[in-house]
């Protein structure tokens, strides 16, 4: 499954507020950008993730944030460097370029 415009359209324009937001299909999904640094991903099916590096990932855990495994095809799963954004970013642009400020300063 890859995302459609609307998708993708929806994304840069909930991180629109931060400025230079850039976007680049990857695996169905995509990587978002500020500033030519990966700041987050929109996996295939539609989930945003935010990067969790440096300690981020404990303050996005303690918000209720659930990390993302991806499970290879042979069965073994690898937890990766990302988390589910908090609910209240997903409907407020400002809360979203606030938690992606946040993640930026930690990269």
């Amino acid at each position: 499954m890859s995302l459609s415009d609307e998708e993708v359209a929806f994304a840069r324009e909930l991180f629109s507020g931060l400025g230079d937001v850039t976007t680049r299909r990857m695996f169905g999904g995509m990587g978002i950008y500020h500033e030519g640094t990966i700041f987050a991903l929109m996996r295939s099916d539609g989930v945003l993730l935010l990067k969790g590096a440096n300690g981020f990932g404990e303050v996005l855990e303690a918000e209720g944030c659930e990390r993302w495994t991806h499970t290879r095809k042979d069965g073994t799963a690898t937890a990766m460097p990302y988390w589910t954004l908090p609910d209240a970013a997903l409907d407020d642009p400002e809360i979203a370029c606030d938690w992606a400020r946040r993640s930026l300063a930690h990269l």
